[in-house]
């Protein structure tokens, strides 16, 4: 080989230097990016077979690795729809053909059509969610996720399927005779107390329900009550009874008189289908008997009259919910995290994006806080892991090493000039 290797080892050397230089570069343009890693330049010897008495100089290879596994610092922000990940684990993205990517970087914002895309114009991807239901992520795939859209622009009217009414009856009560019980639905109906309670039919219309209690029985053990509820919507002229309609449904509650409370054998629940509307129970269940006036001491029906969506929050599991007007709370999304065995080994592409490849093993997903996966930070995003101090250091370090590279292919050169001036 002789002055020509050496020639070849000094060429070897700046371009291993220029590998360096490039990848410092990088790392001082993006050190403000949101979710970039650091990459780096590793040198490896090149050695060549040696003959007896000489030297063959080989050279030198640069390989670039890629800190993905490193943290960034959390920088927090006013937007809800900022997230960032603070352990293991990537965003899922996708592109407009829905190529899935991972990233790190969590700027999301919407679209004109409500599409959360970040600043590389991927698309978050998420599970939906229907009925409250949790979704079930694949496992080892990136399937059965969808864009996440945050436009809920249809009015939502949910009816109501579950309430709570606890009162208190009084013990003193009289007794109102089986004739002009509320159930028997006449004019001369008496009763012990009443309440209202507003549930919603499946169009978000109020229903007003009517209930009524009366003492029917008591002894030195128990005292029966009967429970009956009608549409307010049916009532006489100024209210009250005769109603229009028969009573929606009725019940026979059993009080125990030494403890107040409802007997082991007295039901708990009344069962009511609102006009219009779902069949559902009412729980009764901590209703007492004391010596005090009627009263209600727990009162609650879900559902909502039509609303529209006034904003949109994510919570530190990944569950994306639809804020209404009027208060209400419903799940949409939930996303994922997504993971691989060696994450230093993915392929990175334009737009703080990466690849699955062959050296970094099969993806995996979960949800946040689940199964070794990161937690999920809202309101925040990951900065660049890039030491501005440490690269500015390396790019002296590479100069110099650089110019060094040079100074010995331009010793080969002037060595081998003499050489050829030899025969003159």
């Amino acid at each position: 080989m002789g002055l020509y290797g050496v020639m070849r080892t000094g060429v070897s050397g700046m371009n291993a230097q220029s590998s360096k230089l490039g990848t410092v570069a990088d790392n001082i343009a993006n050190s403000s990016t949101t979710g970039y890693k650091r990459a780096a330049s590793e040198f490896s010897s090149l050695v060549l077979s040696q003959g007896s008495g000489t030297y063959n100089s080989g050279g030198v290879e640069a390989q670039t690795k890629y800190a993905i596994t490193d943290q960034g610092a959390l920088s927090y922000t006013t937007s809800s729809l900022d997230l960032a990940v603070e352990g293991n684990g990537f965003f899922v993205v996708s592109d407009k053909d829905g190529s899935p990517m991972l990233t790190r970087a969590g700027s999301f914002v919407p679209t004109d059509e409500g599409y959360l895309i970040n600043t590389a114009g991927y698309y978050l991807q998420g599970y939906p969610i229907s009925n409250g239901s949790t979704p079930t992520p694949v496992a080892n795939g990136l399937g059965g996720m969808e864009r996440i859209n945050i436009s809920q622009n249809r009015l939502e009217a949910v009816p109501t399927d579950d309430a709570t009414l606890w009162t208190n009856v009084p013990e003193d009560a009289a007794i109102v005779a089986a004739a002009n019980l509320p159930s028997a639905n006449a004019a001369t109906a008496t009763y012990s107390a009443k309440t209202s309670l507003v549930v919603y039919d499946n169009l978000g219309n109020e229903v007003t329900l009517d209930v009524y209690y009366s003492k029917v029985t008591e002894t030195a053990v128990d005292s029966d009550w009967e429970v009956a509820i009608y549409d307010a919507a049916d009532a006489a002229a100024g209210g009250g009874f005769p109603y229009s309609s028969a009573a929606l449904s009725t019940q026979t509650l059993t009080y125990d008189v030494t403890t107040g409370d409802l007997t082991g054998a007295s039901p708990t629940v009344i069962n009511v289908t609102v006009p219009n509307g779902g069949t559902f129970d009412i729980d009764l269940a901590e209703s007492t008997y004391l010596a005090a006036d009627f009263t209600v001491t727990e009162v609650n029906a879900n559902g909502n009259a039509p609303s529209s969506v006034e904003d949109v929050e994510f919570d530190e599991n990944g569950t994306l919910y639809a804020l209404y007007a009027n208060g209400d709370r419903r799940a949409i999304y939930q996303i994922p995290l997504a993971d691989v065995a060696s994450p230093d080994k993915l392929t990175p592409v334009s737009g703080n994006l990466y690849r699955v490849s062959n050296e970094s093993g099969d993806v995996r997903v979960g949800f946040p806080g689940e199964g070794g996966l990161g937690n999920l930070v809202v309101g925040a995003l990951e900065n660049s892991n890039v030491d501005l101090a440490s690269e500015l250091t390396s790019m002296i370090e590479s100069q110099r090493s650089y110019t060094a590279s040079s100074k010995v292919f331009k010793a080969g050169s002037d060595l081998l000039e003499e050489l050829v001036n030899l025969v003159r």
